[in-house]
């Protein structure tokens, strides 16, 4: 097989400014928190396409290693084939599993273990990861009836490089199309939220990305007749023409830490191993007879992998039986959540469920009359909050001035925050520096809590408690930056955290302490969530033979 005329479609230094350009206008606008931008590298098969495919299919099942899938598909007018490391999401027996993977280590042929350690605790490795995970649990909050269970982190090992992931775990009942339908796209080779994200590729990317990012889909039924699915993320793939025409689109993940060389070399890493099976680059080493050695073994690897979940919210690392965190005085009560275009709103829902409470969604543009609720939460979202006359910002400041004039119990997160902050006289500010995916130790009304950010701009204030014509309001703030972290009053509370996050180790016990505020009710214990996980659930990585 040969191939000839090989090359980028975009520029180094040309993609090196795309990602300049998302980091200052989209994520340090309040845009999101990470994107995936990507680029095509074309050439020209030499000879017949389907020689072509099958000649790399032998390589990669020869030479590629930790592939979730290695295939070939043959339409009769396009040729797909790849070694995908990602499942994008399974079901079999019920049990749906997501598989968020990020963080990316280059090393071309053997990984070293010193290199490896480092990559384990560079922030930006890390972050991007947590940030995933959030986002595919945000996903896992709709397709799986309690949400999802965290399982790991573990590495995935490849030939060129290798990267760190999760396993997602719960049970579901919805039919196996509605799960892939509300499963796509994967937040790994988009970004989050996910609605702004694909808005935001759609400004910077100057192409349209065929079938790169999708998913193939082994739908069938089990030996009880039971739906499965197998989906495996469109990534690491080539697609060739009739014609001989060859495309191999890559991306990579931008973050408040990235700098635009890192994230052009990550392109060409994550290229080097199909094109190594079509004769494009070198192979890495022979990995020889017998299993390869793993990294993942060596005892300093594992425990640098168990460290990462130490910062991290147990709600989502444990297993949750239904009734087992439900705390008394909330049985009964109803609750509605109104979602700014951001799907954390689902797993906030998940947690409310799990302290007792009834929840409905609705997105911000349905109408919703508010009134029989015991309880309104104000969402999250996108955008910059002092753009009032917007659709969205309009018509959540005009819910939360409904709510504060009638004095009816009202929570706002983060979007929601800000904007309740507007009505009360706050001012906002962009924040130089974006926190987006930052976890911090803050103090909440008088105790320290770890939770997660994810925003750009945040409310001000110079004292701990401000007269508003809504009553008086009492202020968590940072006593450097002026931040407010959080507010209270008769009937109202706002964090600008995402106490929903699995960055927020604390979050439940702000969600019950809030809760107790706005609802007046007693909470004689603070939610625990430590507790094994469950039989049944993977303890490791699933079989990806």
């Amino acid at each position: 097989m040969a191939a000839a005329d090989a090359g980028f479609d975009i520029a180094d230094t040309e993609y090196a400014d795309t990602v300049a350009r998302v980091l200052a206008e989209e994520i340090g606008r309040g845009e999101g928190a990470n994107f995936v931008i990507h680029r095509t590298l074309r050439a020209t098969v030499q000879g017949s396409p389907l020689v072509a495919a099958l000649a790399a299919l032998r390589r990669l099942l020869l030479r590629e290693r930790g592939a979730y899938w290695t295939f070939v598909v043959h339409t009769g007018t396009r040729i797909l084939v790849g070694a995908s490391p990602e499942r994008h999401v399974s079901v079999d027996d019920g049990l749906v599993m997501m598989n968020p993977i990020s963080g990316t280590f280059r090393h071309g042929g053997t990984a070293d273990r010193a290199g490896l350690l480092r990559f384990l605790t560079d922030p930006k490795e890390v972050d991007e990861l947590y940030m995933v995970l959030d986002e595919e649990l945000k996903m896992m909050a709709t397709v799986a009836e309690r949400g999802g269970q965290v399982v790991g982190p573990y590495l995935k090992e490849m030939s060129h490089l290798t990267h760190t992931e999760y396993l997602l775990a719960g049970r579901g009942c919805l039919d196996v199309r509605a799960v892939l339908r509300e499963t796509m796209f994967a937040p790994t080779v988009t970004g989050s939220p996910m609605e702004n994200a694909c808005r935001v590729i759609a400004r910077h990317e100057t192409s349209g990305r065929r079938y790169y990012a999708g998913v193939l889909a082994l739908l069938g039924r089990d030996d009880a007749g039971r739906q499965t699915l197998d989906a495996p993320i469109l990534i690491r793939t080539a697609e060739i023409s009739p014609a001989g025409e060859l495309r191999v689109p890559v991306g990579a993940t931008l973050v408040r830490h990235s700098t635009p060389e890192s994230e052009v070399a990550e392109t060409h890493a994550k290229a080097a191993g199909v094109l190594a099976a079509l004769g494009l680059r070198p192979d890495a080493p022979d990995p020889g007879p017998g299993p390869a050695p793993r990294l993942a073994d060596d005892p300093q690897v594992r425990a640098a992998l168990a460290a990462r979940n130490a910062p991290l919210a147990r709600f989502w690392l444990d297993q949750r039986p239904p009734g087992a965190l439900a705390l008394p005085g909330l049985a009964g009560r109803r609750a509605l959540i109104v979602d700014g275009e951001d799907t954390f709103t689902g797993m906030l829902a998940h947690q409310l469920r799990a302290l007792g409470l009834t929840v409905e969604l609705t997105p911000w543009h349905r109408p919703t009359p508010d009134d029989g609720y015991d309880l309104v939460v104000v969402g999250p979202g996108p955008g910059d909050p002092r753009v009032v006359d917007r659709p969205k910002m309009a018509a959540l400041r005009t819910l939360l001035a409904g709510r504060l004039a009638a004095g009816a119990p009202t929570l706002a997160v983060c979007l929601g925050h800000q904007l309740l902050a507007g009505l009360l006289g706050l001012p906002l500010h962009r924040r130089d520096v974006p926190y987006q995916g930052l976890q911090r130790d803050v103090t909440v009304f008088g105790a320290t809590r770890r939770v997660g950010f994810y925003s750009t701009f945040t409310a001000l204030a110079d004292a701990d408690r401000v007269a508003t014509a809504y009553g008086p309001v009492e202020l968590s703030r940072d006593p450097v930056d002026r931040a407010v972290h959080a507010l209270r009053g008769p009937g109202f509370a706002g964090v600008q955290f995402h106490p929903e996050s699995v960055l927020s180790r604390d979050g439940l016990t702000v969600l019950a302490d809030l809760l107790g505020h706005l609802l007046s009710v007693p909470l004689s214990r603070s939610p625990a969530a430590a507790r094994p996980a469950p039989a049944g659930l993977a303890q490791g990585p699933a079989d990806r033979a």
